[in-house]
């Protein structure tokens, strides 16, 4: 019988990983499935510019996959039963909306994060965020029927917040762009990029409160911790992330956000046959420290974590590959960004690189990674297979 490995998410992590598993073992030994809630591979990375206005391309996972052996599950996770290693989904194509129970023999669990509202009255009801397809597409509906003099206001001043209010305000400087911190934007960086972001900010006409914690959300304004009233036709949310409790409510060890606590390899601490990656691995980096939410992050985890599995699988010695974390990469609209390099306990250096060459080193990144995604198996081997759709034998349609 072959070994079923079940990938969890097809993000940026997830479609790797699957890709780069069926590249390097045998599709007589093992069967690949990748379960996602949406047909499409959603570049997470770019979900700001999509809410801005700006169109982008969407790639069929189907059409990804095709011809690598991999087959994709469409449906939504409901549960994992690590104990009896078998992933419960329901799903989600429109066709029949069965739910089924996927057993596995090794889980890879790449299903990301969410926008975490922070418990704060207001934000679930009323306020928009970045951090999937979905909730992008609603606010780029809403952001399209505001007229000229509407005001949007971002709360968050780390990289999505930042990168957030600079996009909007390029793409839409009709609009009265605002940005609140609960601090100092950018505190992070160097004092040469610090002034950087600060230039960016006044040419772009961004409205920057700091020191300003919002307490309350609206369907017109914020409340803040002081009393004030910030107007706002709408509100972004992006004052950190969450994953979703499915882990813990599982059984799986987890920290007290919910992140699944594993070893150097990606191998959860509780149970052997489940892997982490991504924003919902609690994993140590090489400096000691735990690796932050960050796409950065999801590579060097998932490179982890397949290196892993393989070695397990075909017998070999498990290596040890890099678990880094080498700066921050910010997005200040289309033609301006900042690279802040940090050392090896994350602390910002003096260097940075800003302006168009940042800018372009970021786009460089961005259609790596989508080139990587569309190519998982990077051609070698290609096993032609003729796609189809069909129930697969736990009544989940697949394409394989």
């Amino acid at each position: 019988m072959k070994h079923r490995i079940v990938v969890l998410g097809a993000g940026y992590a997830g479609a790797f990983a699957a890709g780069n598993l069926a590249r390097r073992l045998s599709p007589a030994d093992v069967e690949i499935t990748v379960v996602n809630a949406v047909p499409d591979f959603v570049e997470r990375m770019r979900l700001h510019q999509l809410a801005s206005g700006q169109d982008l391309a969407f790639r069929k996972l189907a059409d990804v996959f095709a011809g690598t052996g991999v087959r994709l599950c469409l449906g939504r996770v409901t549960g994992v039963d690590p104990e009896h290693r078998t992933v419960a989904v329901t799903g989600t194509d429109g066709t029949d909306g069965t739910d089924a129970e996927l057993p596995y023999d090794t889980l890879l669990y790449a299903l990301g994060s969410s926008v975490a509202h922070q418990g704060v009255p207001g934000v679930a009801e009323y306020a928009f965020d970045v951090t999937g397809l979905s909730s992008a597409l609603r606010l780029r509906e809403r952001l399209a029927g505001l007229g000229r003099g509407g005001t949007v206001l971002v709360v968050g001043e780390g990289l999505t917040g930042i990168e957030t209010a600079t996009e909007f305000a390029e793409s839409r400087p009709d609009l009265s762009v605002a940005l609140a911190a609960r601090g100092e934007p950018g505190a992070w960086l160097s004092p040469k990029a610090r002034r950087h972001l600060r230039r960016a900010f006044d040419r772009l006409g961004v409205t920057v409160h700091e020191h300003t914690a919002v307490e309350a959300v609206e369907p017109a304004r914020a409340i803040t911790a002081d009393g004030r009233s910030i107007p706002a036709d709408v509100t972004v949310w992006s004052a950190g992330f969450a994953v979703h409790p499915l882990a813990g409510a599982g059984g799986l060890e987890v920290t007290g956000t919910g992140r699944i606590v594993v070893d150097r390899t990606m191998r959860s601490v509780s149970h052997p046959d489940v892997y982490a990656v991504g924003d919902c691995a609690h994993a140590i980096g090489d400096n000691g420290r735990p690796l932050p939410m960050s796409c950065a992050s999801a590579g060097y985890t998932t490179m982890q974590a397949t290196a892993a599995v393989i070695a397990r699988l075909t017998g070999g010695t498990v290596p040890t590959t890099a678990l880094a974390y080498h700066g921050n990469h910010i997005s200040l609209g289309r033609r301006d960004a900042i690279f802040q390099a940090v050392d090896a306990d994350a602390r910002s250096t003096s260097w940075y690189l800003g302006g168009r060459p940042a800018a372009w080193f970021k786009a460089g990144i961005i259609t790596g990674s989508g080139w990587s995604i569309a190519h998982p198996t990077f051609g070698l081997p290609k096993r032609e297979r003729r796609l189809t759709t069909a129930p697969d034998r736990d009544g989940v349609k697949a394409a394989a």
